[in-house]
């Protein structure tokens, strides 16, 4: 009976020991509001700044999309992608923890009606898998009404098919821009 008794406290101790007091570290989605793509000819001349910027956050207005002018036709273009949170003051410039968890991030670039436009990624993370912080752009041939869609993904199967989709993760941001190449 005494053994019984043992037997079961000992079970109850031991039982009660698989308390984790070191779980594993939350990576909490940083708020992003402001995405801003910046295209400068290769050449030399005025560049183009794509911008969705969402002021209220995950609030209830949609963000403001601009775009500062056309693109010149069949002209390649270096670009840089910026992401800000705004709600912050100053301003956290999330583009530093992109880069510094490059295998964890990558920015998809997605054209609809653009004819020839192609992207390059100028950026690889430490397994030379794409990034898309900087990239070259073509513009392609003279056209209207085109869109731009830019992916920032968390977590994303790396390599991958190239496509936001086939790549799976999260969705930090995505913005769709509509311009004209000239």
């Amino acid at each position: 009976k005494n053994f019984l008794i043992l037997f079961m406290t000992l079970g109850l101790i031991t039982s009660c020991s698989d308390d984790d007091d070191n779980p594993p570290p939350v990576n909490e989605e940083e708020v992003i509001t402001t995405l801003t793509l910046t295209l400068t000819p290769q050449g030399g001349g005025t560049s183009v700044v794509m911008q969705s910027r969402d002021a209220d956050g995950d609030g209830p207005n949609a963000p403001v999309i601009t775009v500062s002018g056309a693109l010149a036709a069949s002209t390649a273009y270096t670009g840089t992608v910026q992401f800000l949170n705004e709600l912050e003051t100053p301003a956290e410039d999330i583009t530093v923890e992109v880069l510094e968890e490059d295998d964890e991030h990558q920015i998809f670039y997605s054209f609809t009606g653009s004819s020839g436009s192609s992207v390059t990624y100028n950026d690889m993370d430490g397994n030379g898998n794409p990034i898309g912080v900087s990239i070259s752009m073509n513009s392609g041939s003279a056209s209207t009404g085109n869109t731009l869609t830019v992916t920032l993904k968390h977590e994303p199967t790396k390599p991958n098919d190239g496509t936001a989709n086939g790549a799976g993760g999260e969705t930090d941001v995505e913005a769709t821009f509509t311009f004209d190449v000239n």
